[in-house]
């Protein structure tokens, strides 16, 4: 996934509660639900960044020498100027392109139809 292309902020933004717990009833399940997402979004982010510099790596086994590749550094500049995955989430979030259900309500609605039989 390429996440500059994301309309999320690379700053924080002040967001109204409201409109974040409109879609779960509770904001903290909301909060949870971005948190899992933010945590998804950092593994795949760090998984990305370690295949693209796990190309430069050299097996020396001398610590004197450090080489600094230019294409290294300007890969690491390009992940730090992304948005925080926190961010990334939070955006996602917002314009309905996470997925989640809560497997109790699920349940509930499942005993609900064997009492009704």
């Amino acid at each position: 996934m390429d996440y500059k292309k994301s309309k999320a902020p690379v700053n924080t933004v002040t967001r109204n509660i409201m409109d974040l717990c409109q879609d779960t009833g509770n904001i903290y399940e909301s909060v949870a639900i971005i948190a899992k997402r933010a945590n998804q979004i950092s593994v795949q982010i760090k998984e990305d960044l370690s295949k693209k510099l796990a190309e430069f790596a050299s097996y020396n086994d001398s610590l004197e020498e450090v080489f600094e590749n230019r294409e290294q550094i300007e890969i690491s500049r390009y992940y730090e100027k992304l948005p925080k995955p926190s961010l990334l989430a939070t955006q996602e979030f917002v314009e309905d392109k996470v997925y989640w259900r809560d497997p109790s309500v699920q349940q509930v609605s499942a005993a609900d139809e064997e009492q009704a039989s």
